[in-house]
């Protein structure tokens, strides 16, 4: 299984992604900087300079329905936020 689960398309993430040279990814809860790193760096053919990693608790949620309330939570998930070095750029959009 792939250590880079997708990529964070967001107008915040393009906007980092074009003025900052950072890109954003979904990645797997027990993945460490360095296979994050070692993932992308094989998956886009870029060189990666830096790697933050944040955890997004899930959340409760709730709704109301025909038959009642139906409560439930959203999964957790691991965020990376990826610095490329000068003059590298992933285009998430070439495969479409």
């Amino acid at each position: 299984m792939s250590i880079v689960i997708k990529p964070v398309i967001t107008e915040k993430m393009t906007a980092m992604g074009e003025k900052l040279n950072r890109y954003g990814f979904i990645v797997q809860r027990k993945a460490n900087k360095l296979q994050i790193k070692k993932a992308v760096e094989e998956l886009y053919g870029v060189q990666v300079q830096g790697v933050n990693t944040m955890v997004t608790p899930g959340k409760a949620k709730t709704r109301y329905t025909k038959s009642g309330f139906i409560s439930g939570q959203t999964s957790a998930r691991k965020k990376a936020i990826v610095t490329l070095k000068e003059g590298e750029t992933i285009d998430f959009y070439s495969n479409i």
